[in-house]
């Protein structure tokens, strides 16, 4: 752990779908537990934070998080027809987790660190196919979830939209979400794809 980083409490969600700094992921809530965080969370105009998941499921018994994550930020939220309640988040730091503990309401927080942003890099022109792979996702999400100022050549945007839109086994995710280097993770989705 760096010296100068600040570790506070966060809660955490485990799930099966990652978000990463600048993406959009949209949660249909119905277990109390993160009722009441997303309540807190508004009250607050606090986070919270999604890691993917290492052990357990998504509903049920606490699920065992992956030690990296990002902190995520409510963006939108509304009741859903079947009165589950919808809300869209949108990642804003990677975030290190320290210690787990479980409340009485079985939800999962951390002790956690953020991390720095990764450096803005141009997306080398090699990878313009993945660009290419990516637009056609998010025109096919469109409607689920939309991206108001879409960074087409930003490296660490796209490998970060493609890491949580691709189907990728759990552990590959994890790898590309660990990685902090925006280049190396266009190579690594490009070695995946082929």
């Amino acid at each position: 752990m760096n010296d100068n980083a600040m570790v506070e409490r966060l809660p955490l969600f485990p799930l099966s779908s990652p978000a990463l700094p600048g993406g959009r992921l949209a949660l249909r809530l119905f277990e109390a537990r993160y009722l009441d965080m997303v309540s807190e969370c508004m009250r607050n105009d606090s986070g919270f934070g999604i890691c993917l998941i290492r052990g357990g499921g998504e509903a049920g018994e606490p699920a065992l998080p992956y030690g990296t994550g990002t902190e995520v930020r409510i963006v939108d939220w509304d009741g859903q027809s079947d009165g589950l309640l919808g809300i869209t988040v949108e990642g804003v730091h990677k975030i290190r987790v320290h210690e787990l503990a479980v409340e009485k309401n079985q939800l999962v927080v951390g002790r956690v660190e953020r991390l720095p942003p990764e450096p803005a890099e141009p997306v080398p022109q090699r990878f313009a196919p993945l660009v290419q792979i990516l637009g056609q996702l998010l025109h096919q999400l469109d409607g689920i979830i939309q991206y108001d100022d879409p960074q087409w050549d930003d490296a660490a945007w796209v490998g970060g939209r493609l890491t949580e839109l691709l189907p990728l086994n759990d552990r590959v995710r994890q790898y590309l979400i660990e990685l902090d280097n925006p280049t190396a993770r266009l190579e690594e989705l490009r070695q995946a794809l082929k």
